[in-house]
């Protein structure tokens, strides 16, 4: 469950900037989801507030973003997004994009040129957008 040693990152990441900005409490966490990481928010909110307990984050409140998938043809330059990964892949292909995202380029094509050289510009990672003390 690679959620909950993700909470810890995130609670640890918290508290330390926290520390360094001499607050008392940590009142929010915004956390942005990419939707290639399929993470399971549900686990990871359960371990965010297991983990929050005993830190200056016990009362902070958890608010998740969702970052959609957002591509760039490397060659027409044209941008698109994905809405939904699974209406486009079965469920083998997403497990396989969600553990080694470089592999969309064999199922994803630039829907302007057909070519398969694009970049990934968003929703490729889990990351603490923000953090608010007092």
């Amino acid at each position: 469950m690679h959620e909950w040693v993700l909470a810890e990152a995130i609670i640890d990441a918290a508290v330390n900037v926290a520390a360094k900005e001499n607050a008392s409490k940590i009142t929010e966490i915004v956390i942005v989801l990419g939707e290639l990481q399929t993470i399971d928010r549900d686990i990871l909110e359960t371990a965010l507030n297991e983990l929050k307990k005993e830190t200056i984050a016990s009362e902070a409140q958890i608010v998740f973003e969702d970052e959609k998938i957002g591509l760039k043809c490397n060659v027409c330059g044209f941008k698109w997004s994905i809405d939904d990964l699974g209406k486009i892949l079965d469920e083998s292909q997403v497990e396989s994009v969600h553990f080694i995202p470089e592999l969309i380029h064999v199922f994803i094509k630039c829907p302007k040129c057909g070519k398969s050289d694009f970049e990934i510009t968003s929703g490729r990672g889990v990351y603490v957008k923000s953090i608010r003390v007092e």
